[in-house]
Order: structure tokens, then C-alpha cells, then sequence
């Protein structure tokens, strides 16, 4: 792979506009220190000292493409409460406008509120609501992308099952995309796979696409996923499920992440590509995948081939990785990491 091809794709990135629509998520996190236990049950008490947001989910991806100097419009439904404000507020700090986030009152902003107590993490709580977003929300959504499908190079789609990406607006939305030629990127949410054929490209992680296969067995009814997928899936068998897949949902491509194994690429064309991780270290890997997809996404918008862009992705995960929480990267650590190569 000629690095000088992968930076003159990273170069095009601030003239590229993404869309990114998909479930926004507020992560909060409070922090802290534990001396004791609780007199009132057998539970740590956490003398919290810190509390902190960050934009999650779809706006995580967003601001992954926004750090990477390309611009951005975020689609997303928020409820009206004070979570909708903070996650609202920290989206303008990174530059991302809130003109296409939708506000439904009857829907809670999801919130995922963690508390961590020196580097451990003590219980999470979940404020969300999963079900299927009104079919006048649905409307309002296709309305504006349709409106505006002109100025998009590239599609996002982030599926993290919290009723924004529903079987309708999907739909809508792929049919729109491939009428006008649009680049489509789905982060796939393993129950909703028999819902993106049509797209450019998914890019699941090893485990969404072996229990995706297992839901796909159960619902198909052509009997094409044959294979027994009662046991451990060996990497023969990541392989067929995901050349089974890609020629179900009729993908170009799927790019499949493997963690400290790297990637695997797999193509229409029956091509396989490994992909070796480049991580020097790593301390966290919460949020790789949103890093993962924009890249990706990007590259291929800005005229990278299939194994191009793949390779662009797998070097911004790999920086990523080696910073705690979760992290973006830039264009200026993006081009300093493929000097090392």
C-alpha cells in the first residue's frame, strides 16, 4: 500500500461533508475515590470529585469526522430536558450544530451515566428509550436529508438499537442514497442486519457479526446460512458468514474489526484483505469503532479505494486506542502515524 496514495486521500478531508444520522447518546461520567462501604448496604461509597460529558453514540462519530477537519451534519432525535442541553452544548464546543437534531418531548435524551472510582469502573445507569421513533419523526428526518442529499459526499449510518434507526426510515434512507449515488456506511446493530442491503459497507466487530449470522439462521427462510453457528466460530468461519452476508445484503464491502488482530476486509469482488493492527499501545478501546467508520467513511468519499480507506481507518483506531476514554484523532496525528509506517 503506497503510503503517498493514503495521505493524498487524508489531504481532501476538510472538502468532504458527511452525514452522519443515528442514535445520539450523552455520556456522562462522574468520578472519585472509594474509602468505605456503605453502613447501609454492602455496596463502596464513591466520594465523587469530578464530573465530566461527552458527546456519545452518532455524536461520537460526528465528532471523530469534525477532528478530522471534514464537515459535519448530525441527524438525531434529543428529548426536552436538561440532558438535551448538555449534550447540545457540548456538540458546539467540537463545532457540530444542532440545525438537524430533532427534539421529541416524549423520548428521554439517552444518557449513559458511568461512575468510575480511580480507574475502575463501579456501575453504569441507562436513561433510554428503544422504541421505533413516530412515523412523523420519520418523515420529518427524510424530508431534510432529501433536502439536502446534494451536499453530502458520504453517509452514516449508527445503529446503536435506541429507535432511531428503524426498518421505515432505513428504507427510505438507502433507496434515497444509492438514487443519488451516495457512499453508505452502516454501524450495524446485530439484530437490524436483514435491514441494510443496499448499503456501500458495514462495519461490524467480530462478535455483532457472529451473532448477527445466529439471528439471521433463525429469521431467513431460504436456508442459505447453513453452517452450524451452535459453536465457537473459528476464523474459517468469520470468512463465510461474512461472504454469506455480503452477498445477502447486497454490500460492496465489509470491513470486519478484530481488536488487537487488526481488521479484515472483505469485498464483492471475493478479495479477503487482513489487515494487522498498527497499535503501539493500548489503554482503551471504548469508542475505536465510532473512530473506525468516520475514517473509513471519509476516505472513501474523498475518492480512497475499498483497501485504501480501510487501511486510513485502521490507523486512526490505532491511535485512538492508546489514549484513555474515548478519544479522536486529527489529520496532523493521522499523517505523523503513517510516517512511521
Amino acid at each position: 500500500m503506497k503510503l503517498d496514495t493514503l495521505k493524498s486521500a487524508i489531504s481532501k478531508f476538510p472538502k468532504a461533508n458527511i452525514l452522519v444520522v443515528g442514535d445520539l447518546i450523552l455520556d456522562e461520567y462522574i468520578w472519585g475515590r472509594v474509602e468505605r462501604i456503605s453502613p447501609e448496604a454492602p455496596v463502596p461509597v464513591v466520594w465523587a470529585n469530578k464530573h465530566t460529558f461527552i458527546p456519545g453514540g452518532a455524536a461520537n462519530v460526528a465528532s471523530n469526522i469534525r477532528s478530522l477537519d471534514a464537515r459535519i451534519c448530525l441527524v438525531g432525535v434529543i428529548g426536552k430536558d436538561k440532558n438535551a442541553n448538555i449534550l447540545l452544548s457540548e456538540l458546539k464546543k467540537r463545532g457540530i450544530t444542532a440545525r438537524s437534531i430533532f427534539t421529541d418531548p416524549r423520548r428521554h435524551t439517552t444518557v449513559k451515566t458511568r461512575i468510575i472510582a480511580g480507574h475502575q469502573q463501579i456501575v453504569r445507569v441507562d436513561w433510554e428509550h428503544t422504541d421505533s421513533l413516530s412515523q412523523e419523526l420519520n418523515q420529518k428526518i427524510i424530508k431534510f436529508i432529501k433536502t439536502n442529499i446534494d451536499d453530502f459526499d458520504g453517509i452514516i449510518i449508527e445503529d446503536y438499537g435506541k429507535g432511531v434507526i428503524n426498518m421505515q426510515l432505513l428504507q427510505d434512507l438507502i433507496s434515497l442514497s444509492r438514487s443519488h449515488r451516495k457512499i453508505i456506511a452502516v454501524d450495524p446493530k446485530e439484530e437490524h442486519f436483514q435491514y441494510y442491503r443496499g448499503a456501500t459497507s458495514i462495519t461490524p466487530n467480530r462478535k455483532e457479526l457472529e451473532n448477527a449470522i445466529r439471528n439471521l439462521r433463525i429469521k431467513d427462510t431460504t436456508n442459505r446460512f447453513k453452517f452450524n453457528t451452535d459453536k465457537l466460530f473459528t476464523d474459517k468461519d468469520v470468512d463465510l458468514a461474512a461472504g454469506e452476508i455480503l452477498k445477502y445484503l447486497d454490500l460492496q464491502s465489509i470491513l470486519v474489526t478484530l481488536g488487537e488482530q487488526g481488521m479484515r476486509l472483505f469485498e464483492e469482488n471475493g478479495r479477503i484483505t487482513h489487515i494487522p493492527t498498527v497499535a503501539q499501545e493500548v489503554f482503551d478501546v471504548s469508542g475505536a469503532g465510532d473512530t473506525v467508520i468516520a475514517a473509513f467513511t471519509l476516505a472513501l468519499s474523498c475518492g480512497a479505494s475499498l483497501l485504501e480507506a480501510a487501511h486510513i481507518a485502521n490507523f486512526a483506531a490505532g491511535i485512538v486506542v492508546g489514549k484513555l476514554g474515548t478519544a479522536v484523532t486529527n489529520r496532523k496525528e493521522l499523517l505523523e502515524r503513517l510516517q512511521w509506517k
